[in-house]
């Protein structure tokens, strides 16, 4: 399993999306920014540009860079692209463009739960995983099982079998099993147990369903109406949709679609700790938790509470930085240098290719983080 291709990819069950329009909410403009006037090479945005029409960032349909809050790079292109598996044939993208997310998705629920804990909606990650799904009275019961706690959740450390390494178009994939399920929850919660919970990583959707429906339980709203009081309407973010399977209900693992420019809002409220100017969002203790480096995986990086976290180096530090980063499967990428306060979306179509890993990881690397000069 790749780290450019571990998230959710086409799915065989019904699909239903649901498009939402938050009422009297109206993103506000990022101010735009010369390259320069925020620490980057005057010709930040012709290097990019050079990239693309040498066939070496292949698939990108969009690209938003943003420093201190400005827009910095911003890009939009035509190609083939998909709605949770569903094909959407040649799309010619522009500001105002929905892009899935896949699962840079689970980030985004992981911000949910935080801002769900803060109201005293959900229980706390240490609290028993299987306690709060009464449900099913003979998992709970399990010794093994009672072991699990919601944060083996939020980090993917549940210890139980899951497999998200074969393709997404194979029916043994576990996410695809999951969402054929007649009932998803059940799926996941009755996998067999292969180790202690905490002890090791494993890539799993089916994680992020069970914090999706905690979510459900403690707000008593679906996914995406509490996303969008919570989350989306604060940040003036006002065009979503949802997927949601054959069960009806949203898909927590892949299912969101947003324009670039307000996945970089998302990535903004991060950066700034869970504030936006004078409005608080979500906790600074939620977001220092859920970035905060728990298990490795098994590409070389870190977890947190579906949160990817790594080192790159840049021009303008002497030492490598840590970054923060949602990936989603074909491309999708929103990357954050908390040292730099920059954010970097990337929405892309190399859906379910192994190699789609390579092209965000190099605009991300050798041409946005190489053309930081200065802090």
């Amino acid at each position: 399993m790749g780290a450019g291709v571990v998230s959710a990819g086409t799915i065989t069950s019904a699909l239903t999306v649901g498009s939402q329009a938050a009422s009297g909410a109206q993103p506000a403009a990022l101010e735009k920014s010369a390259p320069d006037a925020l620490g980057f090479a005057s010709d930040l945005g012709d290097k990019f540009d050079a990239g693309i029409r040498s066939g070496l960032l292949r698939g990108l349909h969009a690209i938003v860079v943003t420093r201190a809050g400005k827009l910095v790079l911003e890009r939009y292109y035509t190609g083939v692209d998909e709605n949770w598996g569903r094909p959407l044939g040649q799309v010619t993208f522009t500001p105002d463009t929905l892009h899935d997310l896949r699962s840079v998705t689970k980030s985004i629920v992981s911000l949910l739960y935080g801002i769900a804990l803060d109201r005293g909606l959900v229980p706390p990650p240490e609290a028993p995983l299987l306690a709060q799904f009464p449900e099913y009275p003979d998992l709970a019961a399990d010794p093994q099982r009672a072991a699990i706690k919601i944060v083996h959740a939020l980090n993917m450390t549940i210890g139980m079998q899951w497999n998200e390494q074969l393709p997404y178009s194979n029916p043994a994939n576990s996410e695809i099993m999951m969402e054929n399920a007649p009932d998803k929850f059940r799926f996941v919660l009755e996998r067999p147990i292969v180790e202690p919970p905490g002890t090791r990583w494993n890539y799993s959707g089916g994680c992020t369903a069970l914090i999706g429906r905690l979510i459900e339980k403690g707000t008593a709203r679906s996914l995406s109406d509490f996303a969008r009081e919570a989350l989306f309407e604060p940040l003036g973010i006002s065009n979503i949709e949802w997927a949601t399977g054959a069960d009806t209900r949203h898909s927590a693992a892949s299912g969101l679609r947003l324009m670039p420019r307000d996945i970089a809002r998302i990535g903004m409220l991060v950066l700034g700790k869970g504030q936006v100017q004078d409005r608080r969002i979500v906790s600074a203790e939620w977001i220092d938790a859920s970035v905060k480096p728990v298990i490795p995986t098994n590409d070389g990086l870190e977890y947190g509470r579906f949160w990817w976290l790594g080192e790159m180096p840049t021009p303008a530090f002497k030492a490598p930085q840590r970054f923060v980063a949602g990936f989603g499967n074909g491309g999708q990428r929103l990357w954050l240098l908390p040292a730099a306060d920059l954010c970097c979306v990337i929405a892309s179509g190399n859906y379910n290719a192994v190699d789609s890993w390579v092209a965000p990881t190099r605009v991300w690397r050798e041409i946005v983080l190489a053309n930081l000069l200065k802090v």
